[in-house]
Parts: C-alpha cells; sequence; structure tokens
C-alpha cells in the first residue's frame, strides 16, 4: 500500500509564500508521474502542477511564473513553492503520484490534503 502526506497547510497573507511538500511511503519501486491538485469550496478540483520523474513540468496557466514544482526522487518527495500568492490561490491542496509496487501492480494515490488560507 501507497501512502501520500502532506505538511499542513498554513495562513499566508496575499503576496507572501508559502512551500508543501508531499512525502510517499510504502512498498514502491518506482514512482512517475507526480502532481499538485487544488480545490477550492464550491469548485472542482483542478491540477495546479506536474511533474515526470525526469523531471519534466507543466503547470496551469494562474499560477505560472509563481509556484514551482519539484521532486526528490531518492526521498520520494515532492515539493510545491508558492510564491506571490493570492486570494484566489486559497484551496486545499492535494499531492497525487502514479507508479509501481514491487514492479508488479501499478498505484496511483492520493494524499488528505493541505488547507492553505490566503488573507488579503
Amino acid at each position: 500500500q501507497v501512502q501520500l502526506r502532506e505538511c499542513a497547510g498554513d495562513l499566508v497573507q496575499a503576496g507572501g509564500s508559502l512551500r508543501l511538500r508531499c512525502k510517499a511511503s510504502g512498498i514502491l519501486s518506482s514512482i512517475n508521474t507526480m502532481g499538485w491538485y487544488r480545490q477550492a469550496p464550491g469548485k472542482q478540483r483542478e491540477l495546479v502542477a506536474r511533474i515526470s520523474s525526469g523531471g519534466d513540468t507543466n503547470y496551469t496557466d494562474s499560477v505560472k511564473g509563481r509556484f514551482t514544482i519539484s521532486r526528490d526522487n531518492a526521498q520520494d518527495t515532492m515539493y510545491l513553492q508558492m510564491n506571490n500568492l493570492n486570494t484566489e490561490d486559497a484551496a486545499v491542496y492535494y499531492c497525487h503520484a502514479k507508479g509501481m509496487i514491487q514492479d508488479i501492480s501499478p498505484f496511483d494515490a492520493w494524499g488528505g490534503g493541505a488547507q492553505v488560507t490566503v488573507s488579503s
């Protein structure tokens, strides 16, 4: 079984920065794509940023230039550096990962979510 655990979110002032972390644990042999999604009240969950095992990244347009996704493959950990936050970024942020367990079974896992609140 694979578990994803995000660090706790935080309350940040508009214009401020926050770094999210997601750690994967379990009997992993490989993690392919990792990503951050977010869901604001009354809205659908949306992709924020995604990173491949090789480091290729893509971002939703609204965060380009402000957010940076990265990963440490040796530590099975992913980060999201969020700068110049605005109230539109307030949401629950979810970590997501796909990969293989013991080179036998694929997995598709979600973290429990981290609340990010941005005050104006």
